[in-house]
């Protein structure tokens, strides 16, 4: 896929031109060659509402009219929508110029408009054609932002800041829609090498030896049903400059990232059906989320370290797996009592999260395709997030509306704790049947963190798309890069993280 280009311009060129209406607002005429009357663009169906569009064409000029929802509540994800409908009913259009003097007078600020336009546009102009034996020609190439004289600046850099984080999630995509025979965990390791050396981070990869001598035996437990190896991967971002981020000792806030990373589930002895198979390719995607969040801290210039950890193995039911009355023991020691192999996601993050712990870090954060409850409770939409911290919540929770992806709190019942009590280890890896199964999973992998604050996000519906809405095309969504690199760039340290403690959250009745 060709990268489309941006460019700033303070009268429009194209012979494509695009114009955005507020609902109730007067329609006009628009574009170059004019003209147009309200009542043929109403007799249509056209209302400004997000998602309408109204194409008219006059000799060589091409105008698109676009809904963009009600003025008074006109966001970023208003604007990142209405920029995605450019994109689909631009047609065959190689360039095309969108208009925004229009929604200069709105409160949202012009570098914040111009980084969503950016994001709707390349976001539903994504295609995945690795395994196509014919390609589609690339069509929309250039994109031009006609802004007034005082908003150039301030759009070049939210265009450069959108541009940025779209490529992140689009990486996120490509990986998610990946064949699993061709997204083994050694080739996925591979992968993380690549970026982290194309962006300037610290990488270490851990082979099966080392995942041993680190006793990793939650990760090493899920891998032993696979002939492929696993691996664990840790990739660290330095700022450049932190000024603004340092914490009151002088230190440079640490948040660690973790990712499940399982590339392909089949959800080991305790063997999925075959239609509960399909999409298992995509059980890597908090790893995939982790890994492109990092790598675009140095083009937003984050100013602080970020840490990504995935632990990265296939679930599958060969003559070594491992066996439901298993115990596994975890880094920090604590024991699992492995009843359900396809509840594997908690046993590897486990593992991963005393990793993050030993970071002594500000905020640590788990993302994973982990619980089909929380698909039941939330749909394919809405992520669940859970966690320890009040601070740390409610920062992913205001990232969250800032970038446009729902996430919704939920609680963690102390009295739930005992659903996993199990008769010879520590714990088990699952609760009750069809009882509260997003909030168990949580409550298992808060034993391992080690009281540092920590949140939980389980995007097990929102990962993957099955039909296309707005920026948002069938298959893998890249769901999770905006709202973290949000919160990367508006993290302030509350204290030192240990005193932070005290502002946990004690859910419960």
């Amino acid at each position: 896929m060709t990268p489309i280009s941006f460019d700033v311009a303070t009268s429009v060129p194209s012979a494509v031109a695009v114009v955005g209406r507020f609902v109730g607002a007067d329609l006009g005429a628009f574009g170059p060659a004019g003209g147009l009357r309200s009542e043929l663009a109403a007799l249509r169906g056209f209302e400004g509402k997000v998602g309408d569009s109204f194409v008219r064409t006059e000799g060589d000029v091409v105008e698109i009219l676009v809904g963009a929802g009600e003025r008074t509540s006109f966001a970023s994800t208003e604007a990142r929508r209405a920029a995605a409908t450019v994109t689909r009913a631009a047609g065959k259009a190689r360039a095309v110029a969108i208009d925004l003097r229009g929604a200069t007078s709105t409160e949202l600020p012009s570098a914040r408009l111009a980084q969503a336009v950016v994001e709707g546009v390349v976001g539903a102009a994504y295609r995945f054609e690795r395994y196509r034996s014919e390609k589609a020609d690339a069509v929309l190439e250039r994109v031009v932002l006609v802004v007034d004289d005082g908003d150039v600046d301030e759009t070049a850099a939210g265009a450069q800041r959108g541009r940025a984080v779209s490529e992140a999630v689009n990486m996120v995509r490509d990986l998610t829609n990946t064949g699993p025979g061709d997204l083994t965990p050694t080739r996925f390791a591979d992968h993380w090498v690549s970026v982290a050396d194309a962006v300037g981070a610290a990488i270490v990869v851990l082979d099966e030896d080392r995942i041993t001598d680190e006793r990793l035996g939650g990760l090493l437990g899920v891998a032993r049903g696979s002939n492929e190896p696993p691996r664990l991967v840790k990739m660290t971002y330095e700022p450049d400059d932190a000024t603004a981020h340092l914490a009151s000792d002088g230190k440079v806030p640490t948040v660690v990232l973790v990712g499940k990373g399982i590339t392909f589930d089949s959800g080991g002895l305790s063997l999925k059906p075959p239609d509960g198979m399909i999409g298992m390719k995509g059980d890597m995607s908090g790893a995939a989320v982790v890994l492109a969040t990092v790598s675009a801290c140095r083009d937003l210039n984050i100013g602080v370290r970020v840490i990504g950890i995935a632990p990265v193995t296939e679930n599958m039911p060969g003559g070594r797996a491992q066996k439901p009355g298993d115990v596994l023991t975890v880094r920090n020691g604590k024991t699992i009592e492995v009843l359900n192999t396809d509840a594997e996601g908690r046993l590897v993050l486990a593992d991963g999260l005393v990793l993050a712990a030993e970071q002594e870090p500000d905020a640590i954060i788990d993302l994973a395709t982990l619980t089909g409850a929380c698909v039941v409770a939330l749909g394919t939409r809405v992520a669940g997030v859970m966690g320890n911290d009040s601070h740390v919540l409610g920062d992913l929770e205001a990232a969250a509306s800032r970038a446009g992806e729902a996430i919704w709190r939920l609680p963690l019942p102390r009295d739930y704790r005992k659903d996993i009590d199990s008769d010879i280890a520590d714990m088990k890896n699952i609760g009750k049947p069809r009882q509260a199964g997003t909030l168990v999973a949580a409550l298992l992998l808060e034993e391992f963190v080690d009281d540092w604050p920590w949140a939980h996000l389980d995007i097990a519906g929102p990962a993957d798309s099955d039909d296309e809405h707005f920026e948002i095309r069938k298959g893998g969504t890249g769901f999770g890069v905006r709202t973290l690199l949000e919160f990367l760039d508006a993290f302030r340290p509350v204290g030192e993280a240990g005193a932070r403690r005290a502002d946990h959250v004690e859910a419960g009745w």
